[in-house]
């Protein structure tokens, strides 16, 4: 067992015009796990790392964009528990901005790739590291069932049982964890997906290839907001009313366009009155570094 301890405590949050609907929403702060291995990025980690030390395995490589927080989890997580580190960054080569630039202060070695090459990932695996039985491969952003392993664990921390429960959602991993875990517990629990990114459906074929056989999780299709990282003043006031009325830091890339829709979905009485709603913190504020420029800051105390 790696030694890792987590704190993710659940917080309730009290915003006036979802108290005046009468639903009671709740926000599981895995955010609080670690300042960079935070969040779904820990869970999804966790046993890809346990199988790396099982298999003897001290060099990981995985795949992300230039602004990922599975990269930066990844590079620290290395440094944490004296792995080597490399990955494989879609963009142009030289690209630099804050994320990469700390994947690079824990040792992390970057590759460079096109986009189209990118796409092919295990064939850029063989390519560099398939003669190398010292690596371990980590899919982007820790899909897998290893990932979705310890998404599942979140449930069994929870102090309450609730009638949803809402994550965001980039690969389905941590959607698939949790509707796993549920399932197996027989709890009465609807779990909900919000897609992050345009055409989501797709996110339901990747939860199937993990766990066939499970209740099919609710996908809320409309909240991504013309696709990955994008975003619209809509979206940036409502991040920046959430964290000034809660002290709660959030990012629009994933928990923003979470909680814009739980809260879209309060406004529109979604829920029957006195339902209790948990909402999956799932860390990555590093994001916030390359969106900022984005808000046009207002003055919410006129």
């Amino acid at each position: 067992m790696l030694p890792f301890k987590i704190h993710s405590p659940e917080t309730e949050l009290c915003l006036p015009a979802w108290e005046k609907k009468h639903i009671k929403v709740t926000l599981k702060r895995d955010d609080l796990i670690h300042p960079f291995i935070s969040g779904n990025k820990w869970r999804k980690l966790k046993y890809n790392l346990e199988e790396a030390l099982l298999l003897q395995k001290n060099h990981l490589v995985t795949f992300g964009g230039a602004w990922s927080n599975h990269l930066l989890a990844t590079a620290c997580a290395g440094a944490t528990f004296k792995f080597k580190t490399t990955a494989f960054v879609r963009g142009e080569e030289g690209v630099n901005n804050p994320v990469l630039a700390m994947c690079r202060l824990f040792g992390m070695q970057l590759i460079y790739v096109d986009r189209e090459s990118y796409r092919d990932k295990e064939n850029l695996y063989n390519t560099y590291f398939g003669q190398d039985p010292t690596t371990f491969y980590i899919h982007e952003g820790g899909y897998g069932m290893l990932g979705a392993k310890g998404c599942s664990e979140l449930v069994d921390e929870l102090q309450h049982e609730y009638q949803h429960i809402f994550t965001a959602c980039g690969t389905g991993t941590t959607l698939a964890g949790i509707a796993n875990a549920i399932e197996k517990r027989d709890l009465f629990t609807r779990v909900h997906g919000i897609p992050v990114l345009k055409n989501g459906g797709f996110i339901q074929e990747e939860v199937d290839q993990l766990y066939p056989n499970i209740t099919p999780p609710i996908l809320h299709l409309d909240y991504h907001f013309g696709g990955y990282a994008k975003s619209n003043t809509d979206l940036l006031a409502f991040v920046q009313h959430f964290i000034a009325a809660t002290g709660i830091m959030i990012e629009p890339t994933y928990t923003g366009k979470l909680l814009y829709a739980v809260d879209d979905l309060i406004k529109k009485d979604y829920f029957t009155p006195a339902d209790q709603v948990l909402v999956i913190h799932t860390g990555g504020l590093t994001g916030l570094l390359g969106m900022y420029e984005r808000f046009n800051f207002i003055d919410l105390h006129q």
